[in-house]
C-alpha cells in the first residue's frame, strides 16, 4: 500500500493538517484564485480536493464543481462541509492519475501540495497530461505546492509543534536523490502514546515545474509566490503555477 492510500494517515492527521483556521481560509483563497486566473467559466475541477474546503467555496459562488479524491475518509468530511454550506458538489472517489472527463472543465485546481506523491516522475507527468485532457480549450490550471527553493531556504532537520489539545507534533524531513525527493517522518505524541507516519514525495523548483507543464502541452505558464500573485522570488512562501490549454 502506498502511504497516500492509507486511510489511517488521513484520519489520524486530519485535525493537524486541517485546523479550523486553514479550513476558514478557503473563501479568501478562492477569491484570490479567481482573480489570479481571471477565470470566467462555469465548471471547476478540484483535484485532490481533500475535505472539500475549496470545492464548497467555489460552489457557494455559483460554479459547477467536481471534487476528486481517492480518500474515502476525506470525501466524507467534504460531504459534511458541503451540507453545512448548503451547496451542491459532485464528489468522485478516484485516483488523480486516472480520473478522465475530457474537455469537461474550464478551471482545474490542485492545491495544498497535493502533487508529486507517486514513486515515478512519469506518474506526475501522467497527472498533468490527464488534467490538460480534462480541460476545455482555453481552460486554465492552477497548482499550489511547496517549492524546492523555499524548502531549501527554511530546511530544518526537525521541527516540533505544540497543539492546544496537548498533542506534540514532531516532523523530521530527509532530502533524497540529490534534492529530487523528500522523505518525511511525522510523529504525534499525546497522552503518553505516539503514532508515527512516514511518507515521501517529489519536490519541484519553479523551473522544473514550469518545464514539466510545458512538456505536457500547457502554454502561457506563469509562476507566483502565493495565490495573491506575488512574484516567485527568494521570499516566496509557495510555488503557484498558472498554465493554460490553448487551442
Amino acid at each position: 500500500m502506498n502511504w497516500f492510500e492509507d486511510e489511517a494517515f488521513w484520519r489520524e492527521l486530519y485535525p493537524y493538517m486541517f485546523a479550523p483556521e486553514r479550513l476558514s481560509a478557503a473563501d479568501a483563497e478562492v477569491d484570490q484564485i479567481l482573480a489570479l486566473t481571471k477565470f470566467s467559466g462555469s465548471k471547476v475541477l478540484d483535484l485532490c480536493c481533500g475535505p472539500g474546503r475549496h470545492s464548497a467555496a467555489f460552489a457557494s459562488r455559483g460554479f459547477q464543481v467536481t471534487g476528486v479524491d481517492r480518500s474515502r475518509f476525506l470525501l466524507e468530511r467534504a460531504r459534511e462541509r458541503a451540507a453545512e454550506a448548503n451547496v451542491n458538489v459532485e464528489w468522485v472517489e478516484d485516483d488523480m492519475r486516472h480520473f478522465s472527463r475530457p474537455a469537461a472543465f474550464d478551471l482545474a485546481c490542485c492545491l495544498f501540495t497535493s502533487f508529486g506523491y507517486f514513486e515515478e516522475e512519469d506518474e506526475d507527468l501522467q497527472v498533468l497530461r490527464r488534467v490538460r485532457e480534462n480541460l476545455t480549450n482555453d481552460g486554465v490550471f492552477i497548482m499550489d505546492v511547496l517549492g524546492k527553493e523555499r524548502l531549501a531556504r527554511v530546511f530544518k532537520d526537525a521541527q516540533c509543534t505544540d497543539f492546544p489539545d496537548g498533542t506534540i507534533f514532531l516532523q523530521r524531513p530527509q532530502v533524497l536523490d540529490d534534492w529530487r525527493r523528500i522523505r518525511n517522518e511525522w510523529m504525534l505524541l499525546k497522552d503518553s502514546k505516539y503514532r508515527t507516519f512516514r511518507f515521501e514525495h517529489f519536490i519541484y523548483s519553479g523551473r522544473e515545474l514550469s518545464d514539466r507543464l510545458a512538456a505536457c502541452g500547457f502554454q502561457d505558464v506563469r509562476l507566483y509566490g502565493d495565490l495573491k500573485g506575488s512574484p516567485y522570488g527568494l521570499e516566496a512562501m509557495r510555488l503557484v503555477a498558472v498554465a493554460r490549454k490553448i487551442a
